[in-house]
């Protein structure tokens, strides 16, 4: 496996630089969040077939039933996760678009993750007694905030259009069930 050079001449993989004990020695990272995302993409490839596991129906005539395509879903995101851990514990990384004005070493903005994760557990808490419309709204609005939305008005106007636009897509053009909640009966 051949070392790339950046451009300020370090070189790229997982070596941090010498430690003020050992100067001269680089260490090895073995945990860096491309392991992370490696095994979370993993974990939700064999969930996901687990899950399906549970789904019981008959098949079509030509033999396909409910769990064909989910199994291989899940299938094809479990090998892409073994390929993807595998080559990050071989000091794989992935290098940031020549166009893209981010510094790769800096850290992790924790407070904005966190945020993006609450807005999706309350929407997740919110969606059987609001209904897709309100909880899907209140959803797209905390997160255009939690990424950083200026404009606020602009930003909820949007939010409710997307959240009844995809209401009535599912419901009307795809006739699929999604909760009313507050709204029964209205839409």
């Amino acid at each position: 496996m051949s070392v790339e050079e950046r451009p300020n001449g370090a070189a790229t993989g997982d070596a941090v630089p010498a430690s003020p004990h050992h100067p001269g020695k680089k260490k090895n990272r073995w945990w860096r969040p491309e392991l992370g995302l490696a095994l979370a993409l993993l974990a939700v490839g064999v969930l996901v077939i687990v899950g399906t596991l549970d789904v019981s129906a008959a098949s079509s005539a030509i033999g396909i039933g409910p769990r064909f395509f989910p199994m291989l879903v899940g299938g094809a995101i479990t090998v892409v996760g073994v390929f993807y851990v595998a080559d990050v514990l071989r000091g794989g990384r992935g290098d940031p678009e020549e166009s893209e004005d981010i510094d790769a070493d800096a850290p992790a903005d924790l407070k904005r993750v966190g945020l993006v994760g609450g807005v999706f557990l309350a929407f997740a808490a919110l969606l059987s007694t609001l209904g897709w419309v309100i909880a899907g709204s209140l959803l797209f609005f905390g997160l255009s905030l939690a990424l950083g939305a200026e404009h606020r008005v602009r930003a909820a106007i949007i939010s409710v259009v997307l959240g009844l636009g995809t209401y009535l897509a599912f419901v009307k053009g795809l006739g699929v069930t999604l909760p009313a909640g507050l709204l029964e009966g209205v839409i």
